[in-house]
């Protein structure tokens, strides 16, 4: 038999309207006890409304985009599980899509997203499709930066306190005795993350007594296979780096590589933080200090944050999240070893 709107009402003792309200993502007028009892007597009863005839009725889909730059890092692992955790929550469903960085496909996806009728998107940028964006915004079409942010462009943002990330992360090295810090970073003059994490390396260096002269800036091709070669002729032709501040979990392999070949010893010679904390970075040898960025919360509130752009039609300002990041101490810093002594 089939289960109608009607025995979900019964079942969670609400109203037929309280239902088909919490069902369209209408929750102004419902409590989260309700909006808790609905959902759970959907879920019992195994209820399924006409997808199509909802979407017709509603003009919505419930159903989000999520265009990433590259899903081979694992930090958006994290992020993945706050997105669908939350849509879950909230009633939607999330459609993924990888841009790999290229600005075309990143392109293809969002139009292919707004023909599909999803009801917004959230974008990693690739930061290279700046009139796009800007055509989004202008159309108040709903949609969401996440990690990256594009200067310039109308458009709700979550993102981490990376300047900050950075500094304190360098601030601890020379703060443990490393006085030749280098930064590891790949060359990508879009991406505000990088930027970001670079200004908070100089920041650190600066604020230590240091001057422009004493900023070591390696910059790595991204889709290059040699990056590890790239980082040892740096090292090579630079004996004085003591301490690395990495500013991307997928650089820090090809430094922990680099330094290995070298027989560079971790943290003796060569002391290590790194951006972005990992299931496996305190599993590496030494275990590897790191900047850790609230990802699930930062898909959490992604979601919450597009939700609320759906629900307004794209009206009202768009607001700006930032997060704070946290530095996770551990051997390859050298602050333990520097305790022991």
């Amino acid at each position: 038999m089939k289960v109608t709107i009607a025995d979900v009402a019964k079942r969670a003792q609400v109203s037929k309207t309280t239902v088909s309200r919490i069902l369209n993502g209408n929750y102004a007028h419902a409590s989260e006890e309700t909006i808790r009892k609905v959902l759970k007597a959907v879920e019992e009863l195994d209820y399924s409304p006409n997808a199509l005839a909802k979407g017709l009725k509603s003009m919505r889909t419930h159903v989000i985009g999520l265009v990433l730059s590259n899903l081979k890092n694992p930090f958006w692992t994290t992020v993945l599980e706050g997105l669908e955790d939350t849509c879950r929550d909230l009633g939607y469903h999330l459609m993924i899509c990888n841009s790999n960085e290229d600005p075309e496909m990143e392109e293809k996806y969002l139009k292919d997203l707004r023909e599909r009728q999803v009801d917004g998107v959230i974008v990693n940028p690739t930061c290279k499709n700046p009139q796009l964006y800007e055509k989004l915004a202008e159309q108040r079409y709903p949609f969401v930066f996440i990690n990256r942010r594009i200067p310039g462009i109308r458009a709700s943002s979550v993102v981490v306190d990376n300047v900050k990330g950075g500094y304190i992360g360098v601030n601890h090295l020379i703060r443990y005795g490393r006085r030749k810090v280098a930064v590891c970073m790949y060359r990508n003059e879009y991406v505000s993350t990088w930027k970001e994490r670079l200004e908070g390396y100089k920041k650190a260096m600066l604020a230590n007594g240091m001057t422009e002269d004493d900023f070591i800036v390696i910059e790595l091709e991204q889709r290059a296979d040699n990056k590890q070669e790239a980082i040892m002729r740096q090292l090579k032709k630079r004996p004085e780096i003591d301490a690395i501040f990495s500013t991307n979990n997928m650089i820090t392999l090809e430094v922990i590589g680099a330094a290995r070949e070298l027989g560079l010893s971790m943290p003796e010679q060569l002391a290590l933080v790194s951006y972005d904390e990992t299931v496996w970075a305190r599993y590496l040898d030494p275990p590897v200090t790191t900047i850790r960025q609230p990802g699930y919360k930062m898909g959490q509130t992604a979601v919450q944050t597009l939700i609320d752009r759906i629900k307004s039609g794209g009206d009202g300002e768009p607001s700006v999240v930032m997060l704070e990041p946290e530095l996770i101490v551990r051997a390859s810093c050298g602050a333990m070893s520097f305790e022991i002594r």
